[in-house]
């Protein structure tokens, strides 16, 4: 039986792999991998069902776990084999070199004047490629600045544009929160995140009140959302006009935690008192 294997790389970079072994795989463990040219070292991150149903909604139209496969899709690439102690040392080898790899990159960067910057360098296990991950603002015509690092790296070179929120998701950090980022640690993909969220939740328009590590919107604005509007729909509207035994009030502001409605009286001397929700709701329904 083939299994499905998610397996991880570095900068939360996860991919899709079957196992035709009987032999298990453990979460964590090394493994080789089979990659477009040659191979790639990574950590198993999710098995069996699990990694089934991630790569069902995120695969890139492989044949791995589609129930009906397309009959042009590409054969799943394989795990190839456990890794050893030696694949281990050689993978953590690479990974100390990537800081000045990325160094000699934003020399060449600089030299050939390209507005972009480098966020990240990877190589491969085999050191058949190196993939360098970079920001900029427009399109960037990098053709002669991959001659150039193809020639000083003596490999094949990736040039990778990714936006702001992939950065921080490879860099990892700490959000205002004081926990792990979550694209890092645990989010499954980046969803939009829009300024009408935070409103609805009546939070501080603020950017720097409401933006992440990224400076893009938090990705926890979505998180309670939901909560808020289906709370929200049991009290009445803000501005809204409600008829009270004191007369004619007009909701000033609802507090969904405390469960109470400030009001402010349309009559007399505009008074404002702050009424438990489901008071509100008897004086209303006594009129």
């Amino acid at each position: 039986m083939t299994d499905v294997v998610e397996v991880r790389f570095k900068g939360n970079r996860k991919e899709y792999f079957s196992w035709p072994s009987a032999e298990p795989l453990a979460l964590h463990d090394p493994v080789i991998v089979e990659v477009e040219r040659g191979q790639d070292f990574g950590r198993v991150s999710a098995l069996g069902p699990v990694a089934a149903k991630k790569c069902a909604g995120g695969c890139n139209g492989c044949s791995l776990a589609a129930a009906a496969p397309p009959a042009d899709a590409p054969p799943p690439r394989r795990v190839l084999r456990r890794a050893t102690a030696i694949d281990a040392a050689q993978a953590e080898q690479l990974h100390r070199e990537e800081d000045d790899v990325r160094r000699r990159v934003m020399e060449q960067v600089n030299r050939h004047a390209l507005s972009m910057k480098v966020s990240d360098a990877e190589w491969q296990w085999d050191r058949k490629k190196l993939t360098v991950y970079f920001t900029a603002e427009q399109r960037v015509d990098f053709r002669a600045l991959v001659r150039d690092l193809a020639s000083a790296f003596r490999t094949r070179i990736e040039l990778r544009q990714i936006g702001a929120r992939d950065e921080a998701k490879r860099l990892d950090g700490v959000g205002r929160c004081g926990r792990q980022y979550c694209c890092s640690s645990w989010l499954p993909e980046l969803r939009p995140v829009s300024l009408a969220l935070a409103k609805d939740q009546h939070l501080s328009l603020n950017p720097s009140q409401i933006s992440g590590g990224c400076g893009r919107l938090l990705c926890c604005l979505r998180y309670e959302h939901d909560f808020y509007v289906q709370t929200r729909k049991r009290f009445p509207k803000e501005g809204k006009t409600v008829r009270t035994k004191v007369g004619a009030e007009r909701v000033l502001a609802v507090d969904i935690f405390r469960e109470t409605v400030t009001l402010r009286s349309e009559e007399g001397g505009g008074d404002t008192r702050v009424l438990a929700l489901e008071r509100l709701k008897a004086e209303v329904a006594d009129v």
